[in-house]
């Protein structure tokens, strides 16, 4: 296959710029999201005391979260094809230093709603566009390197969520969100100065469409099954990120309200989480190829199961910790490997696989929370907690869809 087919199959070649630092670079932006992320942990019960939200309201939050990253992914992608994903990173990085001071002066849960919108679209758009360019920086360095990316990501939420409860006892609710955003800010430099040009490499022509309805459309026409297959690993990634935006949004309601913790730890459950992921996603890789895709993921599965029942029924903060900390084991690598093998799908094209997985994969992160909302003000949290682990025996059973993650196509 000649590098005309290839752009015309939707890939890109891989980028003949290297410069240096262009590795730490998209680290940065990942360990720069994950921080803003974590960081939203501790304000989300200071958010609810301050404008009198109830659980159920705060889950319709969460949901407009999602929205707004939803409706960023895809212009941020159309963009990226264009133009390649180093100034999308830059730009959504500098707006997402302003997104929670908004949220933290909003007066009234109508402007809270349009400063979490504000906050889930360039929260989402920059992931979107900091994958794309570590996709580049992984092309041109010839060798596996996204997990570390993502494990990046993890110490991020980790430091985020770990220190701001103790940040916002110390110096107050605004001023965290001011010292978050200005770090935000300060680590825009390094990315400015070192995040991979790829803009020649962005995909031209027929490839440049982003994969949408007419995409599926043609891959229906080319191989049902395929697309059937491509479609139960979307549900798959779903089931699996749901528990992962459980810890992100409703980790620190938790600890606060049922184990009546104060400020300073309520952020301990998502950093515990954001911990034992991010040491996993280092090492996720060696495990799979001791193991192999389908033996991690059933593994994985099984410690997840563990974490959410020791989430559910400990009744005390220690044991709920390690609980996260059991649950941040187990999510750490079952999505990088669904994501891997909805691209190796036979008969579709690597990108349609990969979207279909992504689309229903970030719904359950981002969206799937705010009907945890409110279920949890109906029957508790340690109930939906012990619920979730449902969802992961589920996909336990579809865990054979996990063998085409270890495929490895030839040109």
């Amino acid at each position: 296959m000649n590098d005309g087919q290839r752009i015309a199959a939707g890939w890109s070649p891989r980028p003949s710029v290297k410069t240096p630092g262009t590795r730490t670079a998209a680290a940065v932006a990942f360990f720069v999201n994950g921080f803003v992320l974590g960081s939203w942990a501790p304000q989300v019960p200071v958010l609810a005391e301050r404008l009198g939200i109830t659980q159920s309201t705060l889950g319709l939050f969460v949901l407009v979260l999602g929205l707004g990253a939803m409706t960023a992914m895809p212009l941020i992608g159309a963009t990226i094809a264009r133009s390649g994903s180093r100034r999308p990173v830059l730009a959504t990085q500098m707006l997402l230093a302003f997104a929670l001071p908004l949220l933290a002066v909003a007066p009234s849960i109508p402007f809270a709603a349009l400063a979490i919108f504000f906050y889930g679209m360039t929260l989402g758009g920059m992931d979107v566009a900091m994958n794309a360019n570590a996709v580049a920086v992984e092309r041109g360095a010839g060798k596996a390197i996204m997990s570390s990316f993502h494990g990046f990501w993890s110490i991020g939420g980790f430091v985020g969520a770990g220190a701001g409860g103790a940040v916002i006892a110390a110096i107050g609710p605004f001023a965290h969100t001011l010292l978050v955003g200005g770090l935000t800010l300060v680590m825009l430099w390094p990315v400015w100065r070192h995040m991979l040009e790829d803009r020649q490499h962005a995909v031209s022509g027929d490839g440049s469409r982003a994969v949408g309805l007419s995409g599926l459309i043609a891959a229906a026409k080319r191989d049902r099954t395929a697309l059937a297959t491509a479609l139960a690993i979307g549900i798959f990634s779903l089931f699996a990120m749901v528990p992962e935006g459980a810890a992100i949004d409703w980790s620190a309601i938790y600890l606060r309200q049922d184990l009546n913790v104060d400020i300073a730890a309520s952020g301990f459950g998502f950093a515990a989480f954001s911990a034992a992921m991010a040491l996993f996603r280092f090492v996720g890789d060696r495990i799979r190829d001791r193991i192999g895709a389908v033996g991690t993921v059933r593994l994985s599965l099984l410690v997840a199961v563990a974490g959410l029942t020791l989430i559910g029924l400990a009744g005390n903060l220690p044991m709920v910790l390690a609980g996260f900390a059991l649950l941040g084991v187990g999510l750490s690598n079952i999505v990088p490997i669904a994501f891997s093998a909805a691209g190796n799908v036979d008969g579709l094209k690597p990108g349609i696989g990969i979207a279909i997985a992504t689309t229903f994969g970030y719904s359950g992160i981002l969206i799937a929370p705010a009907a945890i909302g409110i279920l949890a003000e109906r029957f508790g949290f340690p109930a939906v907690f012990l619920a979730m682990s449902a969802l992961l025996v589920v996909i336990l059973a579809m865990s054979a869809l996990m063998a085409g993650a270890d495929r490895r196509k030839h040109d």
